[in-house]
């Protein structure tokens, strides 16, 4: 049975191995600090957050996240360690909460490997607090319990961590938040949540044992993990305070009901003991464009979570193996007879074993993804299909906005061969950036620099042209900012069809001239909701979606002018203004840190293939794939040519 804690309260521990599973309504960091017998924390050696997310028997989250499962083994901590502290923070930045009292209260549950829940707490009463202890897991008399404690923090992670006689606790709660920006600034964005706060998905195949879901993050139990059949999407349940650890949202974003219908029957059901075949838009949904969309992310959520249970068996596997190694070279019996000759047999053959199993289970759930795939590909419509897919050839310009766009493709070096579609939701949230610079990836070493730049623009292009397609056709205007007119040949698509709001704007009266244009637009448009007075705008005030596409920022740009794109990247996606910036960062070296909110603000992609974005579950390394058009396709030029004719046509 639950023990349900209140703040005080504690709960025996009836094993070592742990997962302890976090829930809250908003992204927190999650972390937790080792204590000795006093409960101070030694050194920042003893505390497990983002930036150095593994620490002996303890592996937390890499980033700030809504929903986190944090892996515990009290058998692998130090001697010297008698307590483990689960600390959660507000992450620092523009738009975040400043404070615990505005967000909803975190749930956090200690269970086993299999998902039972031993002890739960939720962390009711907090107000101005912006870091608290959770739970701490302590031991007293060699036995170890949980006890809930939410003790908050007006004064942060800061705060707390000095509260726990952490030397320097300022630089290091600095550390941590500078860490979490940057994983947030690389994170691919989740769907949003339902209503009741409940994310939940339909199934794709046969019930699987246990909670019918993947193993924790780190530290699982490979008797347990390999044995899981392919990762399943559980039926939905009834809403809770808790989540089950990594569902999928289905809430149409422009919807206020609570949870969509589910998907009509499209295939017979599984004859018992085999997987059910995969079908397109087996997702719930109000549409078949959402239950596909919803169906995308439960399998980008499947194989993060899969491939971190492979890992973490692999990983496990390892460290066992070691320590028997450890064990047997440490006993001088085992010198005598071959018995060391033994063990270390014995100890390789278990890490295979446990690892053959590991990649056995893996290897099924990449089979049913793929098969998954196979299905889904062929049934996406234009927003959601790369260039290649035959829906293009019988494209027409839309009459109203999709949920999504495809941006790329994200694939794990686990995954060969398959790829999952990057969808962002529509109208954009966040501006897009474009690196043209030299990154640490092996395609972008092998393409000489001018190329990277050529290819960037073209990647800017593509993806411009993507949403001239699947808006309706007065409903998004582009706009191009081009200092030196250096990319001409990139642009002749836009520039041929003549869907740009205006000749790309060169030298840096161009640039002045269409910064102050859309800054306007979001002052007016800013100032017209505050009043409640929309239908007091200009009558030449251009209502459509806006996207400024720049070239080789920052050439061209004065002090003024860097102001001026900081405050469209800030406040222009609220009211229909996106950036899209194709840049690289060392180019704006000489702005030193007054441009890292702008980055941050922008979610990069690259022009050839890097890993480089991160997941939102686990905070895997994704390969990213821009888009590309077939070879010798001309399929980008025969969107824009209907997308202009429509235009002309005055067509809505």
């Amino acid at each position: 049975m639950t023990a349900e804690l209140v703040r005080g309260q504690n709960h025996t521990l009836p094993q070592t191995r742990l997962e302890i599973r976090v829930s809250a309504g908003s992204p927190v960091v999650a972390g937790a600090t080792l204590g000795d017998e006093r409960g101070t924390v030694r050194g920042a050696e003893w505390i497990a957050h983002p930036a150095s997310h593994r620490v002996p028997g303890l592996e937390v989250s890499r980033q700030a996240a809504a929903d986190h499962r944090l892996a515990v083994d009290l058998d692998a901590l130090p001697g010297s360690v008698h307590r483990v502290t689960v600390l959660l923070a507000l992450p620092l930045g523009p738009g975040q909460p400043a404070r615990f009292g505005v967000v909803a209260a975190p749930f956090v549950a200690v269970t086993g490997l299999d998902g039972t829940e031993i002890a739960t707490f939720t962390l009711t009463g907090l107000d101005t607090e912006s870091a608290v202890s959770a739970v701490e897991l302590y031991r007293r008399q060699g036995v170890w319990k949980v006890r809930a404690v939410g003790q908050g923090y007006a004064a942060g992670l800061a705060g707390m961590l000095a509260d726990q006689g952490v030397a320097e606790a300022a630089e290091v709660a600095a550390s941590i938040q500078e860490a979490v920006a940057s994983g947030l600034a690389r994170s691919v964005t989740p769907p949003p949540r339902t209503p009741d706060g409940e994310r939940v998905r339909h199934p794709a195949g046969p019930p699987a044992s246990g909670d019918g879901g993947p193993a924790a993050p780190a530290l699982p139990d490979p008797a347990l993990a390999p044995s899981d059949p392919a990762p399943a999407r559980p039926d939905p349940a009834p809403a809770r305070t808790e989540t089950s650890g990594g569902p999928v949202d289905y809430a149409h974003p422009r919807r206020q009901t609570s949870a969509p219908p589910p998907p009509p029957p499209t295939a017979p059901p599984a004859a018992p003991g085999q997987p059910a075949q995969p079908v397109a838009g087996d997702a719930t949904g109000w549409s078949m464009d959402e239950r596909l969309y919803n169906q995308i992310w439960g399998m980008f959520e499947d194989l993060a979570r899969a491939v971190a249970a492979y890992r973490s068996a692999v990983d496990f596997a390892e460290s066992r193996m070691d320590q028997e190694l450890d064990r047997a070279l440490s006993d001088p019996r085992s010198r005598i007879g071959g018995a060391g000759d033994r063990a270390r047999e014995e100890a390789r053959a278990k890490h295979d074993e446990l690892t053959g199993r590991a990649r056995e289970a893996l290897e099924r759930n990449l089979a049913q993804l793929a098969a998954e795939s196979a299905v889904v590909e062929p049934a996406l419509p234009a927003a959601y299909a790369g260039w290649g897919n035959p829906v293009w050839h019988g494209y027409r310009v839309p009459m109203e906005i999709p949920m999504a766009l495809r941006i790329g493709d994200l694939h794990l070096p686990e995954g060969i061969g398959l790829r999952i579609p990057l969808l962002v939701r529509l109208p954009l949230e966040r501006g897009i950036w474009v690196d043209s610079g030299r990154t640490a990836s092996e395609a972008a070493a092998a393409t000489p620099g001018d190329r990277l730049r050529t290819l960037a623009m073209e990647t800017a292009v593509a993806l411009a042209a993507r949403l001239l397609a699947v808006y309706p056709a007065d409903e998004f205007s582009v706009h191009v900012i081009d200092p030196a007119g250096s990319a001409a040949g990139p642009l002749a698509p836009l520039v041929d069809a003549g869907v740009l709001a205006g000749p790309p704007a060169a030298g840096a009266e161009g640039v002045s001239s269409v910064l102050a244009h859309l800054t306007r637009r979001v002052d007016l448009v800013q100032m017209a909701i505050r009043a409640g007075a929309s239908d007091a705008l200009p009558p030449d005030l251009d209502t459509a979606e806006q996207l400024l596409i720049v070239n080789d920022f920052p050439h061209g740009f004065d002090d003024r002018a860097v102001t001026q794109l900081r405050y469209l990247a800030d406040e222009g996606p609220s009211v229909g203004v996106h950036l899209l910036m194709v840049a690289d960062r060392e180019d704006t070296r000489a702005y030193g840190p007054v441009l890292d909110p702008l980055w941050r603000s922008l979610l990069r992609i690259t022009p050839v293939a890097d890993d480089h974005l991160a997941d939102p579950w686990v905070g895997h390394a994704w390969t990213y794939e821009p888009l590309r058009a077939p070879q010798g396709s001309r399929v980008l030029e025969q969107v824009l040519a209907l997308v202009a004719a429509a235009r002309r046509a005055g067509y809505r």
